[in-house]
């Protein structure tokens, strides 16, 4: 968003301050020690605000088409923080659109957290979001969404003004000034945008073919997928900014399968395809499904084959039956394309872990895959190449970023 210079800096504070409006109103006063405006959002039901907000918890119900009073009578703690999430989501998109702001925060439990992250998920990469919440530790996937908030631990709960507390809240005060204030980064020259993905089994691959492409006149965003990059990378190439997808890395699919902790999500390898975006394909790490910490192994995967990678996380190699399901389903999503598909079969292995020689290597097992994609690929409709190669082989890569460039040049 450009910032209008007639204003101010100015943070965006969301939350319920019927029951954390003094912690708001400590975090409201440091940022404003350093120069910054406030513009504070009561999103509470039950109790009265205890600070004086500049949009009410009235104005936030009436964007979800609903009344705070009624939402207040009818006890219902979810149904209010459904409602007031969806009202919440309006205000702050409207706010944005009229440039009233230049970053937003929010404190909150999983209630609070779970309202404001809705929010924030609503605005586009590179608003500057910071949610400091108890809830700052396992599985925050839920609360980031595709886009970058970025979570603070509280370490103690949001429930009265301590020495741990307001510590936390002047490191969030700063963190907010710095975003709030920070200097966009100067445009540079617009190139053609393909999204590509990468994990660190295929950074061989994916590298050769980022820099290829780069020299070619394109910009490059890779993404990691580890669960959540592959839903970034399908958002971004929802915004119709995207001339090419380079998928390299559908490695998200084996744990959507095989139950891995990294699940691609239903819209995975998809979205290209609905919007007729040229695509490349590949494989990569599809050979493993990961698993997180070794200690202790979950009992569906007890007997199988293990890597270490370390402490927290571990794999195992997939099965002929998890390949010929991953296999279906990488067939039906390509099929059902409208645009120019291209679909390359490493046969000498699909990441690091299943060369010649290496933890995973299997090639009866990897077998099951291509002759599942032999069968169900629509010829007609995805190009099929088979390469004599592993995955990381430079030509490999090279002779995709070629491909996805003659596509998209086509």
């Amino acid at each position: 968003m450009s910032k209008d210079r007639e204003r101010n800096p100015t943070v965006l504070l969301l939350g319920t301050l019927d029951t954390k409006g003094r912690e708001y109103a400590y975090l409201r006063d440091r940022i404003r020690e350093r120069g910054v405006d406030v513009l504070l959002v009561d999103a509470g039901v039950l109790g009265e605000p205890l600070t004086e907000p500049d949009v009410t918890r009235r104005e936030v119900a009436a964007a979800a088409g609903v009344d705070v009073q009624a939402l207040a009578d009818a006890h219902d703690r979810s149904e209010a923080i459904e409602a007031m999430s969806r009202g919440a989501a309006e205000v702050v998109l409207r706010l944005h659109a009229e440039g009233r702001f230049d970053a937003i925060g929010a404190l909150g439990g999983t209630g609070g957290t779970t309202l404001a992250t809705h929010a924030m998920q609503r605005l586009p990469v590179g608003v500057p979001k910071l949610m400091v919440s108890t809830a700052a530790s396992g599985d925050t996937s839920r609360y980031f969404g595709p886009v970058d908030v970025t979570m603070m631990y509280s370490v103690v709960d949001i429930a009265g003004l301590n020495t741990i507390l307001t510590r936390i809240l002047v490191n969030a005060a700063g963190a907010l000034v710095g975003m709030a204030t920070a200097a966009a980064p100067q445009p540079v020259e617009a190139r053609p945008l393909i999204v590509a993905s990468m994990w660190g089994l295929t950074t061989p691959c994916v590298t050769v073919a980022r820099e290829r492409l780069e020299e070619l006149g394109y910009e490059v965003l890779v993404f990691h997928q580890v669960g959540l990059g592959g839903r970034s990378l399908e958002e971004v190439v929802k915004t119709g900014a995207v001339v090419g997808v380079l998928d390299v890395t559908t490695t998200e699919l084996s744990d959507e399968v095989g139950g891995g902790i990294w699940p691609a999500g239903p819209e995975r390898l998809e979205v290209a395809g609905r919007l007729g975006i040229p695509q490349v394909v590949s494989l990569g790490a599809l050979d493993l499904v990961t698993i997180g910490p070794p200690e202790p192994l979950p009992e569906r995967f007890a007997g199988r084959p293990i890597y270490v990678h370390n402490d927290v996380l571990a794999a195992t190699r997939t099965t002929p039956d998890e390949y010929r399901e991953i296999g279906a389903l990488v067939a039906r999503k390509l099929n059902a394309a409208t645009g120019p598909t291209v679909l390359y079969v490493p046969l000498r292995g699909l990441s690091m872990l299943t060369t010649e020689g290496q933890v995973f290597h299997d090639p009866e097992a990897d077998e099951a895959l291509f002759r599942t994609l032999r069968e169900l690929v629509d010829r007609s409709r995805v190009e099929l190449h088979e390469v004599d190669a592993e995955i990381n082989d430079p030509q490999l890569a090279l002779a995709m970023a070629e491909r996805l460039h003659e596509l998209v040049a086509g």
